[in-house]
């Protein structure tokens, strides 16, 4: 699939075998975590590019621009590639839920615990 992403980003980037790169969603003012997405080459740029946030959708396969039906949006304040290449941070103002179901995050369904013996 031809991208207009940026050749040099494009080379930084460490793809699963479907091309894929985890885009982890954040606040950018209260630093909590919104969501995790994923993105081709194509949905970073059209992120890079449009100010909004747009993934690939593994399940329905094809791009969504989060907030086009919900009208809960995200606005891009900055995008940074972690250290191996194999994920993104996109740091966003949130309109609104980020999670489908309603909820602010998706990280709401309730904390597992922590390890045995940590600190």
């Amino acid at each position: 699939m031809s991208t207009h992403l940026d050749p040099t980003v494009a080379a930084r980037l460490k793809r699963d075998p479907a091309g894929l790169v985890a885009a982890i969603v954040q606040d950018a003012e209260s630093g909590e975590v919104l969501m995790l997405g994923w993105m081709d080459d194509e949905a970073l740029h059209r992120t890079l590019t449009s100010g909004r946030v747009t993934f690939w959708s593994r399940s329905r396969g094809e791009y969504w621009r989060k907030g086009d039906t919900s009208g809960h949006a995200q606005f891009v304040r900055s995008v940074a590639l972690d250290c191996d290449g194999d994920a993104l941070l996109v740091r966003v103002w949130q309109v609104g839920a980020a999670c489908h179901t309603g909820d602010r995050t998706c990280f709401d369904a309730g904390d597992l615990g922590a390890a045995e013996g940590s600190p």
